[in-house]
């Protein structure tokens, strides 16, 4: 229901700011699903876990635990996400998070690979309408001058979580046992279903403690952009919309751009524990450490795109240095010779993956009606996830012919180069 219309003038009042709470929650939701994501980069690195499910030098079938649910993902995102325009970004995102939290009890449980496997795959589907209504939430909350750290604080669930998990759950992992990590993730994701539900709106017009002021601040750095978009863009229904996406060539390069991003990102953050304690023989305490320097990196080139963006008020080539610094530092890490300065060169490469990050959304909502924002979030997404899927598999065939990571580090590199080179068009659109 809108309020807009019953909401008092008071001009003594000051503007809430209601939508910095819901940004901060979205962050909480985005760090939960990351929590989920990553726990089997680190119990892959556990020896007792390889052993009891059937692992032990079988990097292939070791990469497919992270296929498997990025391929789900990405499916889901392209299919699931016209369903979560139509229901809403609250509804969507809550339906989201109890469709994962059952998959996640599965494969705590799981006593076969194949069990695993289909958890892993079923806990892809279940995420899947959740990171497009993240999108969407931002779009409908944030005028366009807010928004590149809108996104920007959000995003940094990807980095927070990451950067939690793998000392924590190393630790849980040295302690107990690899099951009691996805127990950790479960009770988590139970926590934050309620404070989806109870505290957030789809539109800030509906939002009981969103006073006039704070929704005059937002729609007027709404309204010339969402007429300039309705222009620029003709929707239509959900198949005439995906044709239209596929032919946009603004939307195209976004596209390829973020596949780049993905691409690096599931190959580093599903092989980095096991490289760091394998190829480079840290202990476990140095992988926990190691492993979090990057996302802890990562976190502040999220914060410096956020504000960079909003002041020069252009993403585009921040996008663009945050893929082409990402590749280079990926590049020198795989061709180290010093085992630290490696670990130090890839956490590095994360700092400009960060920079990147929150671009591509904040790039895509600058061109993409609110209406089928979801939509296009979640083919850019999921078609994204499923290019990066084959990274974890990839980088494990290559690890099996060549006996070392170098190739699957350098079949990231090349990723990279090709999403900054996209992304240069995007610089010339002037977005």
């Amino acid at each position: 229901m809108d309020r807009t219309a019953s909401l008092p003038e008071d001009t003594s009042q000051k503007p809430t700011r209601i939508r910095v709470g819901l940004v901060v929650i979205l962050l909480f939701t985005l760090l939960v699903a990351y929590l989920d994501r990553v726990n089997i980069a680190v119990i892959m690195a556990d020896s007792h876990f390889l052993q009891e499910l059937g692992l032990v030098n079988n990097p292939v079938g070791q990469g497919f635990l992270m296929t498997f649910f990025l391929i789900a993902y990405g499916l889901g995102n392209v299919l699931l996400s016209p369903l979560g325009d139509k229901l809403g970004p609250r509804k969507a995102m809550s339906i989201a998070l109890i469709s994962w939290t059952i998959p996640v009890m599965m494969g705590g449980l799981a006593r076969s690979l194949p069990v695993l496997y289909a958890s892993r795959f079923i806990l892809g589907a279940g995420e899947a309408m959740h990171y497009p209504m993240q999108i969407k939430f931002v779009k409908n909350w944030f005028p366009l001058q807010e928004r590149g750290k809108a996104n920007s604080v959000w995003v940094m669930g990807t980095m927070i979580g990451p950067a939690i998990a793998m000392p924590v759950f190393a630790f849980i992992v040295a302690a107990y046992d690899w099951r009691a990590t996805f127990w950790v993730c479960a009770a988590l994701g139970i926590i934050i279903l309620p404070i989806i539900w109870f505290c957030t709106t789809d539109r800030p017009s509906q939002h009981k403690w969103v006073n006039k002021k704070e929704l005059e601040h937002i729609e007027s750095g709404q309204q010339a952009e969402s007429q300039r978009q309705e222009q620029d863009v003709k929707t239509g229904n959900v198949w005439q919309n995906y044709l239209l996406l596929a032919t946009n060539l603004d939307f195209i390069c976004s596209t390829v751009a973020y596949w780049s991003s993905v691409s690096m990102w599931w190959g580093i953050m599903s092989w980095l524990p096991q490289y760091l304690k394998v190829a480079r023989g840290f202990s476990w305490a140095e992988m926990g450490f190691f492993s979090s320097l990057p996302y802890l990196l990562g976190i502040f080139g999220i914060m410096f795109a956020g504000y960079s963006a909003d002041r020069i008020k252009r993403s585009a080539p921040i996008n663009c240095l945050g893929l082409g610094g990402c590749a280079f530092f990926i590049l020198l890490g795989a061709t180290a010779s010093d085992s630290y300065m490696s670990a130090i060169f890839l956490a590095i490469s994360m700092f400009f993956k960060g920079v990147s990050q929150p671009m591509a959304w904040t790039v895509l909502q600058a061109f993409m009606p609110s209406k089928i924002i979801g939509q296009a979030a979640g083919l850019q997404n999921g078609s994204s996830q499923l290019i990066g899927s084959l990274s974890p598999i990839v980088i494990g065939y290559l690890i099996s012919i060549t006996g070392t990571y170098t190739a699957g580090l350098m079949y990231l590199v090349v990723f990279g180069f090709i999403g900054a080179t996209s992304g240069l068009y995007l610089v010339w659109r002037k977005y």
